[in-house]
């Protein structure tokens, strides 16, 4: 069987504190997973998508909709299950079924607004590149790298370097935070090393609009608004 370039992966789990149920919260008539799973089918790039999740509704709508589901164990849909672990999972998972690929795409259900031209446009420039991992980011207040943190001491510690504490704003560097709507990363190196941030990570960067993470019924009305207006 041929190795699959790209595959998509979307966790979407049962419960959330924010906003309860909120993958299967209604986005303009149609349940919120329903748009991450649209834009992977839509793109040109992935070839397979599955969608990771503890919940029974939320997988009937990826059969309805023909992905590939992956049923999660409980103990990785907790508040405190980590990302890289449900990965992992996945991974294991996706090649038990048969399916043999080389890169995994993570799409987080509460990032609608990316859609499948995002999705090409960051495979192709992970493809582009010389980089084994690529995350999607926008443009963050560079002031923050003059921050302090308390060591395990008590005492402030510069976590960005001591460099940037007496630089004006005008000198620091650009800085970039992760929006949570596109993951990119080579299988292998995620296997040697299950973090995200790898030693060969690119951005893709996106505006403030399409990086807009759903966590409250404020930040689907904010969408929804969005949406009328296209």
């Amino acid at each position: 069987m041929k190795s699959k370039q790209f595959v998509s992966l979307i966790p979407a789990r049962k419960n959330s504190k924010g906003l309860r149920n909120k993958n299967l919260h209604p986005l303009n008539g149609k349940p919120l997973i329903s748009w991450t799973i649209d834009a992977s089918k839509l793109s040109s790039i992935i070839e397979s998508t599955f969608v990771s999740s503890d919940s029974n509704k939320i997988l009937q709508i990826a059969s309805d909709q023909e992905v590939i589901q992956i049923k999660r164990d409980d103990m990785l849909a907790t508040d405190n299950a980590k990302m890289e672990l449900v990965v992992l999972d996945a991974i294991k998972k996706i090649n038990d079924l048969g399916f043999d690929f080389e890169n995994i795409v993570l799409l987080q259900p509460t990032s609608p607004l990316r859609d499948h031209k995002d999705i090409d446009l960051a495979c192709k420039q992970f493809l582009a590149e010389d980089c084994n991992a690529l995350i999607s980011v926008q443009k963050t207040q560079n002031n923050i790298l003059k921050s302090f943190i308390l060591n395990q001491d008590g005492y402030l510690k510069a976590p960005f370097g001591k460099q940037f504490i007496s630089m004006n704003r005008q000198e620091l560097p650009e800085a970039y935070k992760p929006n949570g709507a596109i993951y990119v990363i080579n299988k292998e190196a995620f296997l040697n090393n299950p973090i995200f941030l790898q030693n060969q990570t690119i951005l893709y960067l996106m505006d403030d609009e399409k990086s807009i993470d759903i966590d409250s019924k404020e930040d689907i009305s904010k969408i929804e608004t969005i949406l009328k207006h296209r």
